[in-house]
Parts: C-alpha cells; structure tokens; sequence
C-alpha cells in the first residue's frame, strides 16, 4: 500500500497544499469538526478536501472508528511526508518574510584569495555594522572564474584583477599595484645593486597557482623579456609562500603590500622586476546594464575607502 502510494503521488501533479493542511490537522484531531474549526472551514470543505486528496494518491487514508478518524497505512506513510512539506514551506515563507524587513538581504561576492585575505576582512566588518542581517556570502575565485560565476548568477560582485577582455562587464577601479621580487633578506638579490638579468631564469621561484591569472602575468611578463622562470613550487596560498621565502626555498613574485608586515619587521624583502614595471589595475566586476541596490553600493564604497586609507595607510620601507 505505502509503494502504491509514492508511485502515485510520483505519477500525478503535486498534492495540494491545503489539502495537506487539511489532512495533518484531521491526523492530529481525528476528527472533521475539529481540523474545519482549526482551518476556519466548513466541515464540507475540509471533506471535500480529503476526498480530493484520496482521489489524487488514490488510496484511502482514514478510516473511521467509531466517532474518530484514524489513519490506514498509507495515511501514516503520507503524514510522515506531509509534516516534513509543511515545515519547509513555513520555513521558506519566514525566510521571505525576513527578507522582506529593512536591511535583511544577501550579498554575494566572489574574490581572489589576495582579496578575501587582505581586503575583505575590514571591508565585511564595515559593511556588517551598516546591514548587520544582511546575509553575506564569500566564493574564493580566480578571474576568469570570478567572470563565470557573474554570468550565470551565482554571485553579485566580484573584487577582483581587471581582465583582459570584459565587454560584459562593467569594472570599477579600485588601486593599481606592482607585482615584485619577494626574497629573504639573506639572498643574494637583496643588497645586490642590481639584479643581474641572465641569474632570473635560473632562481627556484615559489609562485602562485598556475592556474591563476596572476601566474598568466608573470608569464606573459618575463615571456616578452625572453625569459622562462624555473618554477619549482606552486602554491594556492599567499601565507604559505612567504614562509618559504623566509626559509630561502626560492624566490616569490608579489605585491609588496601582501607581504607588507614582513617587509617591514625585515623578514621578506621586495626588489622591482626591472626596468619594465609588472602593474595590475584591482576593482569591482559586475554584470553590464545590472542596476546595483544600496547595500552592493554600500560594499563598493567601502571597498574603495579600505584600499585608500588602510591597505596603503603607510608605505612600505624603500625597495
């Protein structure tokens, strides 16, 4: 009876709501009168609700004992689902409700993992004192992902590098930065007047995923200069390649205000990559044409007052 059942319920159209309703509320009473006077039916409707209800899984799913109305097997299969249908409509009609009051939206951003360490940490406990029900969502993504995520709406905005080629994007500037050498202070490079330009093919390098854009920069850059980097180490976190630069495994190509607090205790070292300077513009990416809502305009404002008075409130010691 239970299989005959779901296979019913799977053949035809969804059950409707109110007759589920119905159907718990006679569960729980055992009893017409009382589900209509909990319902603020008629008696009649809610029968007729139950009738419908058997038609459409067409099996019986009371029987009647005495004054009382109890469930058959199939009734108690169908009670077991319907409970769990009715709780997740109550919570998605609180959720949309929720949504509904001031300041209760979502905001999704996708960031590169430069990003989500360095700038978004003071920017979300900005933004969450301005929208503190706002839900925020965080999608670690790289450029070209960061782009796919945007056009198929999975994300809002994403802070990230400008891409090459984003005509269906619009792309709001945040602060350009220089890519460097990042070293130990005890390699040779680092009190060298000059970095001899045959020794840089040669170096072990600790680089960032190859799969990034970044690593794409690099590579262009030093291509341009014919040059191929001996890379021996590619890693997906900032932090851990600065501690294998302090332990002297091989040289990093960074931003130096990534690596801004160890430059400064003297623990990692920035020289420049030569005379042609490696530079990247960072900003906003958002869908062209979208309309942005304040709370993703609160975001955008903050993320510039961040990046001008914080990620560059002191400079760093002379390279």
């Amino acid at each position: 009876m239970a299989r005959r059942l779901l296979q019913a319920m799977a053949m035809n159209d969804p059950i409707d709501s109110r007759q589920l309703n119905a159907f718990v509320s006679i569960s729980r009473s055992g009893s017409f009168t009382a589900a209509a006077k909990e319902l603020s039916l008629t008696q009649s409707a809610v029968s007729h609700a139950i009738k419908a209800l058997e038609t459409s899984v067409s099996c019986r799913i009371f029987d009647r004992l005495g004054k009382k109305m109890v469930l058959t097997l199939a009734g108690e299969q169908l009670l077991h689902h319907a409970e769990k249908i009715l709780s997740e409509m109550d919570s998605a009609r609180d959720s949309l409700t929720n949504l509904g009051k001031w300041g209760r939206s979502r905001l999704r951003v996708g960031a590169s993992t430069a990003a989500c360490q360095y700038i978004l940490p003071a920017v979300l406990g900005d933004f969450q004192e301005s929208y503190p029900k706002s839900l925020i969502a965080i999608q670690p993504c790289d450029v070209e992902q960061a782009m796919t995520h945007l056009r198929n709406g999975k994300i809002d905005l994403a802070v990230c590098l400008e891409p090459s080629h984003h005509t269906d994007f619009e792309f709001l500037s945040l602060f350009t930065d220089e890519l460097m050498f990042i070293l130990s202070p005890l390699h040779p490079w680092a009190n060298h007047p000059s970095i001899p330009r045959a020794e840089i093919p040669t170096q072990n390098y600790v680089l960032y995923s190859r799969s990034s854009y970044m690593h794409k920069q690099v590579e262009q850059y030093f291509r341009r200069g014919g040059m191929v980097l001996n890379t021996v180490i590619e890693l997906g976190s900032m932090e851990a390649i600065k501690e294998l630069v302090k332990l002297g495994l091989g040289v990093s190509i960074l931003a130096p205000w990534i690596a801004r607090q160890e430059i400064r205790d003297g623990t990692l070292t920035a020289r420049a990559l030569g005379r042609r300077k490696l530079r990247r513009q960072w900003g906003i990416l958002f869908v062209k044409g979208r309309t942005l809502d304040l709370q993703q305009e609160t975001f955008i404002k903050l993320c510039r007052e961040v990046t001008a008075t914080r990620l560059f409130q002191e400079p760093l010691p002379a390279t």
